[in-house]
């Protein structure tokens, strides 16, 4: 199963955390915590979920039906980042988010060049349509 963004952020707060307690970090240099909040995290997971569950049930799916899947997910996604001021998802937490979903739909047995060659694209544009994060 493909790694969620969220369980990375997750680490990374810990980590820091962990470097805080220790003495390794002072805590005013500490930022993940602000980075990635928990309740920005639950609430990507609450968005990512349902999409695992969606792409992993479609078999032999049309392009009409997988393009439905990724447009759910990234205004679902969209929505989380308009909460917190357009400012959740800066370019790291983008392209991992991107990545998952490229490997989401390869692991439910999308072959992505291909799906996304039908349609002019390359498999790093298939968000671009919705995606304003």
């Amino acid at each position: 199963m493909v790694v969620r963004p969220t369980e990375n952020w997750r680490q990374y707060v810990a980590q820091e955390a962990r470097q805080v307690a220790s003495g390794e970090l002072d805590a005013e240099c500490a930022s993940a915590q602000e980075l990635y909040p928990e309740a920005m995290l639950v609430r990507t997971d609450e968005v990512l979920q349902p999409f695992e569950r969606e792409i992993a049930a479609l078999t032999d799916p049309a392009d009409d039906e997988i393009f439905a899947a990724i447009e759910r997910v990234v205004l679902a996604l969209n929505k989380v980042n308009d909460d917190y001021d357009g400012a959740v998802y800066e370019t790291d937490e983008r392209e991992q988010l991107c990545e998952y979903i490229e490997r989401s739909l390869a692991e439910a047995g999308i072959d992505i060049d291909a799906f996304a060659g039908r349609h002019s694209l390359t498999r790093h544009q298939i968000t671009d349509k919705w995606r304003d994060w």
